[in-house]
């Protein structure tokens, strides 16, 4: 029970909730804005660790929200490179990518089990 990988191999609800966890937080830090580079592109890390963390839940049933973190991540990654060159494109990227981010985290956070 205490161990981070499950049975069957994939994550206990326990890792999978905090890898979505911080990941969607990692996602609004990025969003807000109110971080200076080096801790942006730091989240950026975090948002890519989280969807790769999480890689293995997309072969369970209802793992389809995975792909939308996936990219989520990469457009968000994508964003934030793409803004050196023009910040309204960048921006909008960075902007759709963090949404998917937090939506699919949304989505992936497992129900208790309890009942």
């Amino acid at each position: 029970m205490g161990s981070s990988l499950a049975v069957n191999g994939g994550l206990s609800q326990f890792s999978l909730r905090l890898a979505l966890l911080v990941g969607a937080v990692a996602a609004v830090a990025v969003l807000t804005g109110l971080f200076s580079d080096p801790v942006r592109y730091g989240c950026l890390g975090v948002t890519a660790l989280a969807a790769l963390v999480t890689a293995g839940e997309r072969r369970r049933p209802g793992g389809g929200w995975w792909l939308l973190l996936a990219a989520g991540a990469a457009l968000s990654i994508a964003g934030a490179a793409v803004a050196e060159l023009n910040d309204a494109v960048g921006g909008l990227l960075a902007v759709t990518g963090g949404a998917l981010v937090v939506i699919a985290a949304t989505i992936g956070f497992p129900a208790d089990d309890a009942g």
